[in-house]
C-alpha cells in the first residue's frame, strides 16, 4: 500500500488518517520510507504509545540500526549521534549530567527575558495592521531564548538563527548537512571561549558539570549545545503556532484566558494534547520481537510512536477533537514519556505561556486573514507546524 504518512492530505490534517488507521487497531503495519524498505509499525493508541515509550526493547540508537548501510548524508555527528539517539546506560549518564544544569530554576530565571522578548516583538505590531504569528513571534522567540541560555553573544545570534532554520530545510539535505557542520563548528569555538572566560550561562554550567569523576567529553558538549538549540527551536515554534490557531478558532477560549490568565497553566496541557507539535516521536526500532496492542512486531523494524494520534485516542479522551480548557490533559504525550521525556518541557511551556498571554491580551480582536482550511502546513510527518499564521491585529 502507499505510505499514508506521505499523502498531502496527511500534512493538512493528520488526525483523519490517524483515526482511520486506529479503527483497524492501535498498532498498524505500514510501508514507509523509515527503514530502508523495511516495514514500519505505527502506534496510534494512547495506552500502547505510553507503553512503547518505556519499553527497553525499542531502541533509539540510529547508529546501530543503520550500521553498514550506505548513506549519502553528511550530517555532523553532533546532530546524528546526539543524546536523542542513545540508549541506557549511555543515555542515562548523559541525561544525569545535563539535568544537573538544565533545572527548573534556570527556566524561572529566564522568565523576565522571555517576557521582555515577547513584548519587544509585539511592540512592532500596529493595531489594525497585519502580522504572521509564526514568522514574527513563534520562530524568533525560542531561538533567542536558547541563545540567551547558552550565552551566545548578541552579535552572533542572527547567524545562529539562520543555521538553526537551515537545519529544518525540508527537502534540502545538502543545506541541512552544511548547517549541522556550521553550527557544530561555531559551538566548538564558543565552548573554548567559555572555558577561557567563564560566565553564568548554561553552556558554562555544562562545561563545569560532573558526577564524581565523570564529566562531559568535548564531543558530548558540542552535541548537547547543538541539540539544545535544535530541539528547543522547532517544537516550541510549532507549539506556539498550533496553540494560537486553536485559540483563534475558539474565541470563547481565548476570551477566557484573557479574563483568567491563570487558566493557561492547565489549559496549555489541553492545547498541547489537541495539536501536538511532535506528530510522530523521534526514531525507534525493535531490538527483539514483541507484541504490542495485539500486534506482533518482529525484531529489527522501525516503530513509530505517534503522540499526535495517541493524544486524540477516544479510548483515553472523550470528544478528543474538541478543545476543552477544563479537561485534565496532564497525561498527554506531546513531550514523550519515560526516560526520554523532553528535558526542555518546562522551558517550552514558559515560552508558550508568555507568547499566548501577551498575544491575546494585547490584541483582543485578533483574527485570521485567511480561512483556516487554506493555511499551509509543514510537509513533514514528524512535526506538526504551520508555514505561516497570518492575522489581522
Amino acid at each position: 500500500m502507499n505510505d499514508p504518512l506521505q499523502d498531502p492530505n496527511f500534512f493538512r490534517n493528520p488526525y483523519a488518517t490517524y483515526a482511520r488507521l486506529r479503527s483497524a487497531g492501535p498498532v498498524k503495519k505500514l510501508t514507509t520510507g523509515s527503514g530502508g524498505g523495511r516495514p514500519s509499525y505505527l502506534i496510534t493508541g494512547y495506552a500502547e504509545a505510553r507503553e512503547a515509550f518505556v519499553d527497553p526493547r525499542l531502541s533509539k540508537s540510529t547508529a546501530r540500526f543503520f550500521a553498514g548501510q550506505p548513506s549519502r548524508r553528511d550530517l555532523h555527528p553532533a546532530v546524528s549521534q546526539s543524546i536523542l539517539a542513545t540508549d541506557p546506560p549511555e543515555h542515562t549518564r548523559l541525561r544525569r549530567l545535563v539535568a544537573k544544569a538544565f533545572t527548573t530554576g534556570a527556566v524561572e530565571r529566564l522568565r523576565p527575558y522571555i517576557d521582555e522578548f515577547v513584548h519587544g516583538q509585539l511592540d512592532g505590531w500596529e493595531p489594525g495592521g497585519h502580522a504572521d504569528i509564526v514568522a514574527d513571534l513563534a520562530v524568533p522567540l525560542p531561538v533567542a531564548v536558547i541563545c540567551q541560555m547558552l550565552g551566545v553573544p548578541e552579535a552572533d545570534r542572527p547567524q545562529v538563527r539562520l543555521w538553526s532554520s537551515d537545519l529544518f530545510a525540508a527537502g534540502q539535505p545538502q543545506q541541512i548537512d552544511a548547517a549541522s557542520h556550521a553550527l557544530a563548528g561555531y559551538m566548538t569555538e564558543l565552548i573554548a571561549t567559555k572555558r577561557d572566560q567563564p560566565d553564568d550561562s548554561l553552556l558554562h554550567e555544562l562545561i563545569a558539570v560532573r558526577d564524581g569523576t565523570d564529566q562531559l567529553s568535548e564531543n558530548e558538549l558540542v552535541s548537547l549545545a547543538v541539540i539544545l538549540l535544535v530541539a528547543g527551536h522547532e517544537t516550541t515554534t510549532n507549539l506556539i503556532g498550533n496553540a494560537a490557531l486553536a485559540l483563534l478558532q475558539q474565541p470563547d477560549a481565548a476570551a477566557r484566558l484573557r479574563e483568567e490568565p491563570g487558566a493557561l497553566q492547565t489549559g496549555l496541557d489541553e492545547l498541547l494534547r489537541l495539536d501536538s507539535p511532535a506528530s510522530i516521536a523521534t526514531f525507534r526500532y525493535s531490538t527483539e520481537a514483541l507484541t504490542l496492542g495485539g500486534t506482533e512486531i518482529p525484531a529489527g523494524v522501525p516503530v513509530l510512536i505517534s503522540p499526535g494520534a495517541a493524544n486524540r485516542d477516544p479510548a483515553q479522551y472523550s470528544d478528543p477533537d474538541q478543545l476543552d480548557l477544563d479537561r485534565d490533559a496532564r497525561g498527554h504525550l506531546s513531550f514523550g514519556h519515560g526516560i526520554h521525556r523532553c528535558l526542555g518541557a518546562p522551558l517550552a511551556r514558559a515560552e508558550a505561556e508568555a507568547a499566548l498571554l501577551a498575544l491575546f491580551t494585547r490584541f483582543p480582536d485578533l483574527r485570521l486573514t485567511v480561512p483556516a482550511q487554506n493555511l499551509e502546513w509543514r510537509r513533514t510527518r514528524l512535526m506538526r507546524g504551520l508555514e505561516a499564521l497570518p492575522v489581522l491585529l
